[in-house]
């Protein structure tokens, strides 16, 4: 069974590539490359390690998200397809261009399609902020967890972790918030729909 089609492969490439430009410069000074000469190969444009940075932190927060949604969709029977959202995209290149100092865009969608019930539409919505959630938590175990047996772990690598938990974290409360269009309204309206 194929679970990507080649136009959400294109989407999920060009989706992350975008991610990177937009969030490329938050993490330039943060996390420096473990190359010192890094440092040198980038002009004041496109900074390689904080594209790379960004990429490595962001995306597969993103990324991991939609496939919660698009995999318990699948397994309810339902048609879930992975769409980055490209109309926001730009505006998330934009507001980064214009210096703005918060950036809010949708990166990506999953479009579903087919009947299910009201509790079924709902685990699809909440799968998307619980990966987010389960991420956060693996970070924070991990974090308990080295701390406790007092692993050597590179700062670089303690900083990504960081600001991986960190992001999640917003990503699962932003999500669910009971608004139309976030994840939370969806799920909120599917448990009332099923229960009420």
């Amino acid at each position: 069974m194929v679970f990507f089609s080649g136009n959400e492969i294109v989407d999920i490439v060009l989706m992350t590539i975008v991610i990177g430009i937009i969030f490329m410069d938050f993490f330039k000074k943060r996390i420096m490359s473990a190359n010192p000469f890094d440092q040198f190969s980038h002009n004041r444009f496109f900074n390689k390690q904080g594209f790379l940075n960004a990429i490595y932190i962001v995306a597969p927060a993103i990324i991991l998200h939609e496939f919660g949604h698009k995999f318990v969709a699948l397994a309810f029977g339902l048609s879930a397809n992975f769409h980055a959202a490209y109309l926001w995209l730009i505006i998330g290149l934009f507001l980064k261009f214009a210096g703005a100092g918060f950036i809010f865009f949708v990166p990506a969608y999953i479009s579903i399609a087919g009947n299910a019930t009201a509790l079924q539409y709902s685990a699809v919505a909440f799968a998307g902020p619980l990966v987010n959630l389960l991420m956060f938590l693996g970070i924070l175990i991990f974090f308990k967890y080295a701390k406790h047996k007092k692993m050597l772990i590179k700062k670089n690598t303690m900083l990504m972790l960081l600001f991986a938990k960190k992001i999640n974290l917003f990503l699962f409360i932003f999500n669910m918030l009971p608004i139309p269009m976030f994840d939370g309204f969806s799920v909120f309206r599917g448990l009332i729909q099923a229960f009420f």
